[in-house]
């Protein structure tokens, strides 16, 4: 999570894959298995024909109202209440943004896998249709930056609560292997998911993502911000890397602000 300079947008390489160790011939060889997460059932959900992508952004920025119900996202909030979150440290490391939240981060492909497909998120991405428009599918290459596999199994939990924050940066993209059942793909990160749980109808106040546009040239003014207030079940996809935007999570002052994190891959 680099801060405000747009030099230290750099791609890192990272693995995903978290069942692939190789068999040792003695049972002490091998590495243990990390303990996953037992996650709530991901029910009831709104059918994909009852939801819609919406450009907040144009080619930048885009939501799904209702994404997740208002129930769901409580048995969510629970739950993930349970985790062994790890506060961040108030002075970051060096280049990275000042981050104030509690945290939990897992590799786990077959949630990540259930967030895709078991929900209306695949189908919403690979048949996408933005403000009433179809795209193609030659557009929707070009909207996501390559073939879409599914979401990274890097899970991240955040729960932002009175006075904590997230200052501005920009997220990086990341070359990984994204895992099936059957194989292994060199891929690559293009956009970040955040899956809103909470909101001001939760207690929630502040804590909304904003975004700055650039102007087109040095001799013009800066767009103004952009606003994307929390809402519960709300997902958000906005660009990554070289093309993303620098945005922030503004402060919370009052209640909690939950969020699950993951982001969409492409084949490399």
């Amino acid at each position: 999570m680099p801060s405000k300079t747009k030099q230290t947008k750099k791609q890192t390489t990272t693995t995903t894959a978290t069942n692939t160790n190789e068999i040792s011939s003695t049972a002490a060889d091998v590495a243990p298995q990390p303990i996953l997460p037992k996650w709530p059932p991901m029910q009831p959900l709104v059918a994909p024909t009852d939801l819609t992508l919406t450009a907040l952004l144009p080619d930048q920025i885009l939501t799904i109202s209702r994404f997740w119900t208002t129930a769901l996202c409580k048995s969510y909030v629970a739950f993930l209440a349970t985790l062994p979150l790890i506060t961040t440290p108030g002075t970051p490391k060096k280049g990275h943004a000042v981050r104030v939240n509690d945290r939990y981060q897992v590799e786990d492909s077959a949630f990540a896998e259930r967030l895709w497909s078991g929900t209306a998120l695949k189908e919403l991405v690979e048949h996408p249709t933005i403000d009433g428009r179809e795209l193609s599918a030659e557009e929707t290459k070009q909207l996501w930056g390559g073939e879409v596999l599914g979401l990274n199994s890097n899970i991240r939990i955040y729960r932002y609560s009175k006075g904590q924050f997230f200052d501005q940066h920009y997220d990086d993209s990341n070359n990984i292997s994204f895992t099936t059942s059957t194989s292994t793909i060199a891929a690559r990160t293009t956009w970040t998911l955040l899956l809103y749980l909470s909101s001001p109808a939760t207690g929630c106040q502040g804590g909304e993502t904003v975004f700055y546009p650039e102007p087109l040239s040095k001799r013009q003014a800066a767009p103004p911000p952009v606003v994307a207030d929390l809402e519960v079940g709300m997902a958000l996809l906005h660009r990554h890397g070289k093309d993303c935007l620098l945005h922030e999570g503004r402060e919370v002052l009052d209640g909690e602000k939950w969020v699950i994190r993951s982001d969409l891959c492409v084949r490399r």
